[in-house]
């Protein structure tokens, strides 16, 4: 009897691992013509305004690195409110949370990398996710959306930066920002798909391996 266990254990080690090899196979070559039949996308569109304030009492961006005269190499992590409205007192939305650098030498470039975490509605809990050039003397600055979480997992899309608000003398400013998010429903749909795939193969593999057990039973 202790045999033969053992030879079930052992079959069920072979056919569980060649079957999450066969499953690992047939996904990656199905899941183009999948996503192309299947995935929905949709549109988000969001409009906010970000306050970064370097002086007082409780400032929301604090030199890391570099120079301290703001020129490049100067590294700032950032935990600055997001609210509806251009006022610092207006609704807040959530928070933009990151860091940002000056990165070029001939011009006033920052390289941002940030997280947009919302704290209201139907976005509580979610982020977006931002990484790029931000040449700050344009009137309007264009950087790509690069992920999320959340509502917004599988998000790609752009926000476009404009400055309402700029102190000279103290560096604070308040931005607005326009954002167009593009999430693809269908992924969360293959996630559950392929992980219902896996469970099926195993219970068959199972089956398969109990019925060599009878035979030699």
């Amino acid at each position: 009897m202790a045999s033969v266990l053992t030879l079930f254990s052992f079959y069920l080690m072979l056919f569980s691992t060649s079957c999450f090899t066969t499953i690992n196979g047939v996904f990656s070559e199905q899941s183009p013509m999948d996503i192309s039949t299947k995935r929905v996308e949709k549109l988000t569109r969001l409009h906010f305004y970000f306050h970064d304030t370097l002086d007082g009492t409780n400032p929301t961006a604090i030199r890391i690195a570099g120079p301290s005269k703001r020129s490049f190499g100067t590294t700032m992590m950032a935990d600055d409110p997001l609210t509806e409205g251009p006022e610092a007192n207006s609704k807040l939305v959530g928070r933009a949370q990151g860091i940002y650098a000056l990165a070029s030498q001939h011009d006033i470039g920052l390289l941002v990398v940030m997280n947009f975490a919302f704290l209201k509605g139907m976005y509580n809990g979610s982020a977006l996710s931002i990484l790029g050039h931000n040449p700050i003397l344009d009137r309007v600055r264009e950087m790509p959306i690069v992920g999320g979480s959340g509502v917004f997992r599988y998000a790609r899309g752009y926000a476009l930066a404009k400055t309402v608000q700029f102190n000279q003398m103290t560096g604070n400013a308040a931005v607005e920002y326009n954002g167009l998010s593009c999430i693809s429903e269908g992924s969360k749909f293959f996630s559950n798909q392929y992980c219902l795939r896996v469970v099926v193969f195993v219970f068959q593999v199972s089956h398969a391996c109990m019925s060599v057990v009878l035979f030699l039973l």
